[in-house]
């Protein structure tokens, strides 16, 4: 019975003797090892092996961590702006022992957001209220700029920052708001005014081309009346009077005293007539003699 008692506490001892000298350090973290509460080393990734009770492993995470600020400043133009950042930080896997020796776990709280203050308020000074919003990426990269600055040192790598959100006075989002809706009347009445201005050179144009056009349509009747007259003569005008005579004396005729009525009378008519017929020289007897009458 007493070996058995002596097997199980063999065992027992054994097992936390084997817990104690075996550490897991996982993924994405590092291990700080400290003997007698002294930094010994860092551990990377993997399994490994240490004096049990004598030396232990602060388990610090190297990935990249999100962190979310809130922070109130006065604006170049002595508006209070209250700014929310977000921004992605990790501590330097080179440095973690530094880290912990310096500052211990607790470094987001007693060193990121008090540098995350100073940042905000750093820039803000350096931008009126409405550059804020206008060059926001400026601000940023300034606000970047100076976190790197004050966690570099201290083992903590800034990847990069966000600005979420800028909160104004009442005061200052309506004056902000009066100036947004003037530019846009003021762009509105420009593009009006463009639009007029476009109109009216249509317009112009148009009127320009119509004028053209009627003056090339006058220049080309004035061409062919020259024209005709080079080619139209006498000759040829009592030709297409030849050609268009349909056979019947006209009723005017022009002479030295001005124009005599004429009867238009066909040709036909004329000869077919008795009187004529009874004027013609075989009718009319010599002077003397009786005349003879038609039978």
């Amino acid at each position: 019975m007493s070996a058995l008692i002596s097997l199980v506490f063999i065992i027992m001892v054994a097992s936390l003797l084997i817990s104690n000298s075996i550490t897991t350090i996982e993924a994405g973290t590092r291990g700080v090892l400290k003997t007698f509460g002294e930094i010994t080393g860092v551990l990377d990734e993997g399994l490994h092996f240490r004096m049990p009770f004598i030396t232990s492993v602060t388990v610090v995470e190297v990935r990249t961590q999100r962190y979310e600020s809130n922070s109130s400043a006065a604006s170049r133009d002595l508006q209070t702006v209250t700014t929310q950042v977000v921004i992605n930080y990790r501590p330097d896997a080179t440095q973690v022992d530094r880290l912990v020796r310096e500052i211990g776990v607790d470094y987001e709280r007693r060193v990121v957001d008090p540098a995350i203050q100073e940042a905000i308020k750093a820039a803000t000074a350096r931008f009126t209220a409405e550059e804020l919003i206008t060059r926001r990426p400026e601000v940023s990269d300034l606000i970047l700029s100076v976190l790197s600055e004050r966690l570099m040192p201290r083992g903590v790598i800034v990847e990069n920052v966000s600005i979420t959100d800028f909160n104004f006075s009442p005061e200052f989002a309506r004056a902000i708001e009066a100036k947004q809706v003037a530019e846009q009347d003021a762009l509105r009445a420009a593009r009006e005014l463009e639009r007029a201005r476009i109109e009216a050179q249509q317009q112009v144009a148009r009127a320009e081309a119509e004028a053209k056009a009627r003056l090339e349509i006058a220049r080309a009747e004035a061409e062919s009346l020259r024209l005709l007259g080079e080619v139209v003569s006498p000759q040829l005008l009592q030709l297409r009077f030849i050609e268009r005579w349909d056979g019947i004396m006209p009723r005017f005729i022009g002479g030295d005293n001005g124009l005599l009525t004429m009867l238009s009378i066909p040709t036909d008519d004329i000869l077919n007539d008795p009187a004529t017929t009874r004027a013609t020289p075989q009718n009319i007897a010599p002077a003397g003699t009786e005349a003879t009458p038609n039978p």
